[in-house]
Protein backbone atom coordinates (compact mmCIF):
# COMPACT_ATOMS: atom_id res chain seq x y z
CA UNK A 1 0.00 0.00 0.00
CA UNK A 2 2.76 2.27 0.74
CA UNK A 3 4.51 1.81 -2.84
CA UNK A 4 0.82 2.79 -4.01
CA UNK A 5 0.51 5.92 -2.17
CA UNK A 6 4.07 6.98 -2.93
CA UNK A 7 3.10 6.87 -7.02
CA UNK A 8 0.26 8.40 -7.15
CA UNK A 9 1.12 11.51 -4.84
CA UNK A 10 5.12 11.60 -6.67
CA UNK A 11 3.94 13.40 -9.53
CA UNK A 12 2.07 15.91 -8.30
CA UNK A 13 5.11 16.97 -5.45
CA UNK A 14 7.11 16.80 -8.09
CA UNK A 15 4.72 19.35 -10.25
CA UNK A 16 4.23 21.68 -6.94
CA UNK A 17 8.36 21.87 -6.54
CA UNK A 18 8.49 23.21 -9.83
CA UNK A 19 5.45 25.45 -10.13
CA UNK A 20 5.65 27.15 -6.74
CA UNK A 21 7.63 30.47 -5.86
CA UNK A 22 8.10 29.79 -2.22
CA UNK A 23 7.23 26.34 -0.67
CA UNK A 24 6.56 26.55 3.54
CA UNK A 25 7.64 23.24 5.55
CA UNK A 26 5.91 23.18 8.68
CA UNK A 27 5.66 20.71 11.52
CA UNK A 28 6.39 19.66 15.16
CA UNK A 29 10.46 19.12 16.39
CA UNK A 30 11.99 15.52 15.56
CA UNK A 31 9.94 14.85 12.42
CA UNK A 32 12.36 15.65 9.51
CA UNK A 33 11.42 18.86 8.78
CA UNK A 34 14.73 20.13 8.23
CA UNK A 35 15.91 17.09 6.42
CA UNK A 36 12.48 17.21 4.38
CA UNK A 37 13.16 21.31 3.00
CA UNK A 38 16.59 20.42 2.40
CA UNK A 39 15.70 17.25 0.22
CA UNK A 40 13.04 19.66 -1.82
CA UNK A 41 15.60 22.53 -1.77
CA UNK A 42 18.29 20.07 -3.52
CA UNK A 43 15.69 18.39 -6.19
CA UNK A 44 14.60 22.16 -7.22
CA UNK A 45 18.27 22.44 -7.33
CA UNK A 46 19.06 19.25 -9.44
CA UNK A 47 16.15 19.74 -12.14
CA UNK A 48 17.32 23.01 -12.93
CA UNK A 49 16.04 26.12 -10.36
CA UNK A 50 17.96 28.78 -8.46
CA UNK A 51 16.65 27.95 -5.61
CA UNK A 52 17.59 29.17 -1.33
CA UNK A 53 16.90 27.34 1.44
CA UNK A 54 15.71 29.66 4.48
CA UNK A 55 16.04 28.04 8.06
CA UNK A 56 15.35 29.59 10.86
CA UNK A 57 15.42 26.36 12.73
CA UNK A 58 17.66 27.07 16.06
CA UNK A 59 18.93 23.42 16.03
CA UNK A 60 21.09 23.84 13.17
CA UNK A 61 21.14 20.66 11.50
CA UNK A 62 20.36 21.85 8.05
CA UNK A 63 24.36 23.13 7.48
CA UNK A 64 25.55 19.47 8.00
CA UNK A 65 22.95 18.00 5.78
CA UNK A 66 24.07 20.63 2.72
CA UNK A 67 28.00 19.37 3.35
CA UNK A 68 28.42 22.69 5.15
CA UNK A 69 30.36 23.18 8.63
CA UNK A 70 28.90 26.06 9.72
CA UNK A 71 25.25 28.06 8.61
CA UNK A 72 24.82 31.73 9.18
CA UNK A 73 22.98 34.80 8.35
CA UNK A 74 25.26 35.41 4.99
CA UNK A 75 24.06 33.09 2.36
CA UNK A 76 25.98 30.39 1.23
CA UNK A 77 26.19 28.59 -2.06
CA UNK A 78 26.24 24.70 -1.89
CA UNK A 79 29.18 23.07 -3.69
CA UNK A 80 28.04 22.64 -7.72
CA UNK A 81 29.43 19.63 -7.89
CA UNK A 82 27.72 18.26 -4.65
CA UNK A 83 23.88 18.93 -6.54
CA UNK A 84 25.33 17.39 -9.47
CA UNK A 85 22.39 19.18 -12.00
CA UNK A 86 21.91 22.29 -13.79
CA UNK A 87 20.73 24.60 -11.37
CA UNK A 88 22.29 26.02 -8.03
CA UNK A 89 21.21 25.83 -4.58
CA UNK A 90 22.13 28.63 -1.75
CA UNK A 91 21.08 28.33 1.98
CA UNK A 92 20.88 30.63 5.37
CA UNK A 93 20.16 30.24 8.81
CA UNK A 94 18.36 33.41 10.08
CA UNK A 95 20.07 35.40 12.51
CA UNK A 96 17.16 37.57 14.57
CA UNK A 97 18.89 40.38 15.66
CA UNK A 98 20.55 41.19 12.36
CA UNK A 99 17.26 40.62 10.40
CA UNK A 100 15.44 42.77 12.85
CA UNK A 101 17.85 45.40 12.41
CA UNK A 102 17.77 45.05 8.77
CA UNK A 103 14.04 46.10 8.70
CA UNK A 104 14.68 48.92 11.27
CA UNK A 105 17.72 50.15 8.69
CA UNK A 106 14.86 50.07 5.99
CA UNK A 107 12.47 51.82 7.53
CA UNK A 108 14.06 54.54 9.86
CA UNK A 109 14.10 58.33 8.29
CA UNK A 110 17.75 58.40 7.99
CA UNK A 111 20.81 56.92 9.19
CA UNK A 112 21.40 58.72 12.17
CA UNK A 113 17.73 57.37 13.80
CA UNK A 114 18.99 54.31 12.99
CA UNK A 115 21.70 54.04 14.82
CA UNK A 116 20.14 56.00 17.79
CA UNK A 117 17.51 53.30 17.77
CA UNK A 118 20.32 50.33 17.16
CA UNK A 119 21.92 51.09 20.35
CA UNK A 120 18.96 52.14 22.41
CA UNK A 121 18.97 49.03 25.84
CA UNK A 122 15.14 49.02 25.08
CA UNK A 123 15.76 48.11 21.88
CA UNK A 124 17.97 45.64 22.31
CA UNK A 125 15.66 43.87 24.61
CA UNK A 126 12.68 44.25 22.75
CA UNK A 127 14.65 42.68 19.47
CA UNK A 128 16.10 39.77 20.87
CA UNK A 129 12.89 39.04 23.12
CA UNK A 130 9.64 40.18 22.43
CA UNK A 131 6.81 37.72 21.41
CA UNK A 132 7.02 37.25 17.82
CA UNK A 133 10.11 38.83 16.97
CA UNK A 134 12.04 36.01 15.45
CA UNK A 135 9.10 34.84 13.20
CA UNK A 136 8.97 38.20 12.06
CA UNK A 137 12.40 38.91 11.40
CA UNK A 138 11.91 35.46 9.13
CA UNK A 139 8.50 36.66 7.47
CA UNK A 140 10.70 40.12 6.52
CA UNK A 141 13.63 38.42 4.84
CA UNK A 142 11.28 36.02 2.55
CA UNK A 143 9.51 38.97 1.67
CA UNK A 144 13.06 40.56 0.20
CA UNK A 145 13.89 37.76 -0.96
CA UNK A 146 10.24 37.14 -3.07
CA UNK A 147 10.20 40.71 -3.74
CA UNK A 148 14.18 40.33 -5.12
CA UNK A 149 13.06 38.14 -7.80
CA UNK A 150 16.73 36.67 -7.67
CA UNK A 151 15.45 33.13 -6.81
CA UNK A 152 13.36 30.59 -9.07
CA UNK A 153 11.87 28.56 -5.58
CA UNK A 154 12.35 29.63 -1.32
CA UNK A 155 12.11 26.94 0.64
CA UNK A 156 11.63 27.89 4.10
CA UNK A 157 11.88 25.72 7.31
CA UNK A 158 10.31 26.93 10.14
CA UNK A 159 10.60 25.71 13.85
CA UNK A 160 8.37 23.67 15.49
CA UNK A 161 5.24 23.80 15.40
CA UNK A 162 4.18 25.46 18.59
CA UNK A 163 6.46 28.67 16.91
CA UNK A 164 5.21 27.86 13.45
CA UNK A 165 1.68 29.54 14.58
CA UNK A 166 3.62 32.25 15.55
CA UNK A 167 4.89 32.60 12.13
CA UNK A 168 1.79 33.50 10.61
CA UNK A 169 0.82 35.16 13.78
CA UNK A 170 3.97 37.00 14.43
CA UNK A 171 2.91 40.43 12.66
CA UNK A 172 -0.01 40.81 14.22
CA UNK A 173 1.31 40.43 17.67
CA UNK A 174 4.55 42.74 16.95
CA UNK A 175 2.26 45.46 15.79
CA UNK A 176 -0.07 44.88 18.71
CA UNK A 177 2.82 44.69 20.88
CA UNK A 178 4.46 47.75 19.78
CA UNK A 179 1.37 50.03 19.19
CA UNK A 180 -0.47 49.29 22.16
CA UNK A 181 -2.73 51.97 24.40
CA UNK A 182 0.28 51.47 27.11
CA UNK A 183 3.00 52.41 24.46
CA UNK A 184 0.88 55.09 23.24
CA UNK A 185 0.66 56.26 26.41
CA UNK A 186 4.18 56.59 27.17
CA UNK A 187 4.64 58.49 23.57
CA UNK A 188 2.35 61.18 24.14
CA UNK A 189 3.92 61.85 27.45
CA UNK A 190 7.53 62.02 25.69
CA UNK A 191 8.62 65.64 25.19
CA UNK A 192 9.51 67.50 22.18
CA UNK A 193 13.20 67.08 22.58
CA UNK A 194 12.87 63.81 22.99
CA UNK A 195 15.40 63.73 26.56
CA UNK A 196 12.88 64.82 28.47
CA UNK A 197 9.77 63.90 30.23
CA UNK A 198 6.52 66.40 29.60
CA UNK A 199 4.71 65.58 32.85
CA UNK A 200 0.77 66.05 31.51
CA UNK A 201 -1.20 66.05 34.25
CA UNK A 202 -1.50 64.83 37.95
CA UNK A 203 -1.78 61.55 36.85
CA UNK A 204 0.90 60.80 34.29
CA UNK A 205 3.21 62.71 37.07
CA UNK A 206 2.81 60.22 39.47
CA UNK A 207 2.42 57.43 37.77
CA UNK A 208 6.24 58.30 36.35
CA UNK A 209 7.48 58.93 39.21
CA UNK A 210 6.48 55.99 41.07
CA UNK A 211 8.19 53.92 38.26
CA UNK A 212 11.59 55.85 38.29
CA UNK A 213 11.53 54.86 42.09
CA UNK A 214 11.69 51.14 40.14
CA UNK A 215 13.32 50.81 37.08
CA UNK A 216 15.18 54.27 37.53
CA UNK A 217 14.66 57.76 35.46
CA UNK A 218 17.24 56.81 32.96
CA UNK A 219 15.56 53.59 32.04
CA UNK A 220 12.44 55.80 31.97
CA UNK A 221 13.82 57.95 29.12
CA UNK A 222 15.72 55.80 26.99
CA UNK A 223 11.83 53.84 26.62
CA UNK A 224 10.65 57.40 25.82
CA UNK A 225 13.32 58.09 23.25
CA UNK A 226 13.16 54.62 21.86
CA UNK A 227 8.94 54.83 21.72
CA UNK A 228 9.16 58.41 20.06
CA UNK A 229 11.63 56.63 17.33
CA UNK A 230 10.69 53.66 16.93
CA UNK A 231 7.06 55.52 16.11
CA UNK A 232 9.04 56.62 12.58
CA UNK A 233 9.46 52.68 11.54
CA UNK A 234 6.37 51.12 12.97
CA UNK A 235 4.30 52.20 10.02
CA UNK A 236 6.62 50.72 8.04
CA UNK A 237 6.48 47.11 10.04
CA UNK A 238 2.64 47.49 9.44
CA UNK A 239 2.35 47.80 6.05
CA UNK A 240 5.67 44.70 5.54
CA UNK A 241 3.80 42.95 8.01
CA UNK A 242 0.64 42.94 5.68
CA UNK A 243 2.96 42.73 2.60
CA UNK A 244 3.80 39.59 3.84
CA UNK A 245 0.60 37.67 4.93
CA UNK A 246 -0.97 38.63 1.70
CA UNK A 247 2.10 36.70 0.23
CA UNK A 248 1.75 33.77 2.33
CA UNK A 249 -1.83 33.20 0.99
CA UNK A 250 -0.94 33.60 -3.07
CA UNK A 251 -1.12 30.77 -5.26
CA UNK A 252 2.50 30.50 -5.88
CA UNK A 253 3.09 29.72 -2.15
CA UNK A 254 2.54 26.46 -1.09
CA UNK A 255 2.67 25.04 2.72
CA UNK A 256 3.89 21.40 3.17
CA UNK A 257 2.93 19.75 6.54
CA UNK A 258 5.29 17.92 8.02
CA UNK A 259 4.68 15.17 10.36
CA UNK A 260 5.89 11.04 12.14
CA UNK A 261 3.53 8.73 12.72
CA UNK A 262 3.62 9.46 16.42
CA UNK A 263 0.60 10.00 18.29
CA UNK A 264 1.41 13.54 19.64
CA UNK A 265 3.17 14.67 15.92
CA UNK A 266 -0.46 13.49 14.32
CA UNK A 267 -2.60 15.69 16.68
CA UNK A 268 -0.39 18.56 16.26
CA UNK A 269 -0.25 18.62 12.39
CA UNK A 270 -4.39 18.09 12.56
CA UNK A 271 -4.09 21.54 14.72
CA UNK A 272 -2.12 23.01 12.18
CA UNK A 273 -3.78 21.71 9.47
CA UNK A 274 -7.32 23.20 10.75
CA UNK A 275 -5.00 26.78 11.66
CA UNK A 276 -3.84 26.52 8.20
CA UNK A 277 -7.12 25.73 6.47
CA UNK A 278 -9.16 28.57 8.71
CA UNK A 279 -6.45 31.51 7.35
CA UNK A 280 -7.20 30.23 3.51
CA UNK A 281 -3.56 29.46 3.35
CA UNK A 282 -2.64 27.62 0.12
CA UNK A 283 -1.72 24.05 1.52
CA UNK A 284 -0.26 21.58 -0.61
CA UNK A 285 -0.10 18.41 1.67
CA UNK A 286 1.57 16.26 4.09
CA UNK A 287 4.59 14.45 4.36
CA UNK A 288 4.91 11.71 6.97
CA UNK A 289 8.10 10.68 7.81
CA UNK A 290 9.66 7.70 9.99
CA UNK A 291 7.13 5.23 8.54
CA UNK A 292 6.62 1.57 9.51
CA UNK A 293 6.82 -0.59 6.11
CA UNK A 294 4.27 -3.68 6.40
CA UNK A 295 6.24 -7.43 5.24
CA UNK A 296 3.43 -9.77 5.57
CA UNK A 297 4.98 -13.40 6.38
CA UNK A 298 3.78 -16.55 6.04
CA UNK A 299 4.21 -19.61 7.74
CA UNK A 300 5.31 -18.83 11.56
CA UNK A 301 8.24 -19.98 13.59
CA UNK A 302 8.87 -23.48 11.59
CA UNK A 303 9.33 -21.65 8.11
CA UNK A 304 11.63 -19.64 9.49
CA UNK A 305 13.53 -22.36 11.36
CA UNK A 306 13.89 -23.83 8.35
CA UNK A 307 15.05 -21.15 6.10
CA UNK A 308 17.92 -20.67 9.25
CA UNK A 309 18.91 -24.44 8.74
CA UNK A 310 19.22 -24.04 5.23
CA UNK A 311 21.39 -21.40 5.20
CA UNK A 312 25.45 -21.79 4.42
CA UNK A 313 26.37 -18.74 6.70
CA UNK A 314 23.80 -20.57 10.07
CA UNK A 315 24.99 -24.32 9.55
CA UNK A 316 28.92 -22.76 9.24
CA UNK A 317 27.90 -22.06 13.08
CA UNK A 318 27.04 -25.43 14.15
CA UNK A 319 23.81 -24.46 15.80
CA UNK A 320 21.54 -27.00 17.68
CA UNK A 321 18.11 -27.35 17.02
CA UNK A 322 17.41 -25.96 20.10
CA UNK A 323 19.12 -22.59 19.80
CA UNK A 324 17.62 -22.72 15.94
CA UNK A 325 14.35 -22.63 17.20
CA UNK A 326 14.56 -20.11 19.99
CA UNK A 327 16.44 -18.28 17.17
CA UNK A 328 13.40 -18.43 14.96
CA UNK A 329 10.89 -17.95 17.58
CA UNK A 330 13.11 -13.81 18.60
CA UNK A 331 12.66 -13.50 14.81
CA UNK A 332 9.27 -13.86 14.52
CA UNK A 333 8.36 -11.90 17.46
CA UNK A 334 10.42 -8.95 16.04
CA UNK A 335 8.67 -9.32 13.10
CA UNK A 336 5.31 -9.56 14.86
CA UNK A 337 5.99 -6.10 17.03
CA UNK A 338 7.06 -4.33 13.61
CA UNK A 339 3.82 -5.47 12.12
CA UNK A 340 1.95 -3.90 15.10
CA UNK A 341 3.89 -0.31 14.36
CA UNK A 342 2.97 -0.79 10.28
CA UNK A 343 -0.46 -1.28 11.30
CA UNK A 344 -0.49 1.17 13.68
CA UNK A 345 1.43 4.05 11.31
CA UNK A 346 -1.29 2.83 8.91
CA UNK A 347 -4.46 4.27 11.09
CA UNK A 348 -2.34 7.57 11.80
CA UNK A 349 -1.95 8.00 8.02
CA UNK A 350 -5.72 7.24 7.84
CA UNK A 351 -6.39 10.04 10.37
CA UNK A 352 -4.69 12.87 8.26
CA UNK A 353 -6.42 11.52 5.05
CA UNK A 354 -9.69 11.92 6.76
CA UNK A 355 -9.00 15.61 7.59
CA UNK A 356 -8.30 16.13 4.01
CA UNK A 357 -9.13 14.17 1.09
CA UNK A 358 -8.15 16.19 -1.39
CA UNK A 359 -4.45 17.12 -0.83
CA UNK A 360 -1.53 15.46 -0.84
CA UNK A 361 -0.16 13.11 1.25
CA UNK A 362 3.19 10.94 0.88
CA UNK A 363 4.50 8.75 3.24
CA UNK A 364 8.16 8.13 3.72
CA UNK A 365 9.50 5.04 4.98
CA UNK A 366 11.97 4.66 7.69
CA UNK A 367 15.10 4.86 7.00
CA UNK A 368 18.27 2.70 8.64
CA UNK A 369 20.21 5.78 9.08
CA UNK A 370 20.31 9.10 10.06
CA UNK A 371 20.48 11.73 6.83
CA UNK A 372 23.12 13.74 7.28
CA UNK A 373 24.80 14.60 4.50
CA UNK A 374 23.95 15.07 0.30
CA UNK A 375 23.88 11.86 -0.82
CA UNK A 376 21.51 10.70 1.12
CA UNK A 377 19.69 13.95 0.38
CA UNK A 378 19.49 12.41 -2.97
CA UNK A 379 18.56 9.15 -1.87
CA UNK A 380 15.10 10.35 -0.26
CA UNK A 381 14.43 12.05 -3.52
CA UNK A 382 12.51 8.24 -4.35
CA UNK A 383 10.23 8.59 -1.93
CA UNK A 384 9.78 12.60 -1.86
CA UNK A 385 9.18 12.44 -5.67
CA UNK A 386 9.56 9.18 -7.20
Amino acid sequence: MLSVIIAVASVRLLDVLMERRILVCVGSGGVGKTTTSATLALAAARRGKRTLVLTIDPARRLANSLGLETLGHQIQQIEPDLIGGTGKLYAMMLDQKQAFDEVVATHAKDPAAVQRILANPVYAQISGSLAGAQEYAAMAKLHDFDKSGQWDLIVVDTPPTAHALDFLDAPKKLSDAIDSPAIEWFRKLQGDGGSRWSFVGKTGSFVLKRLAKFVGSKFLDDLGVFFTEFNDVLGGFRARAEETYSLLRQPRVGFLLVASPEPMAIAEALSFHRRLSASNMPFVGFVVNKVHVPHPFVGGVPAVEAALAAHPAITALGLSGTTRTMAAQALVAAHTEVELLADGDRLAIEKLRAADAESLLIPVPLQRDDVHDVGRLIALEQFLLA
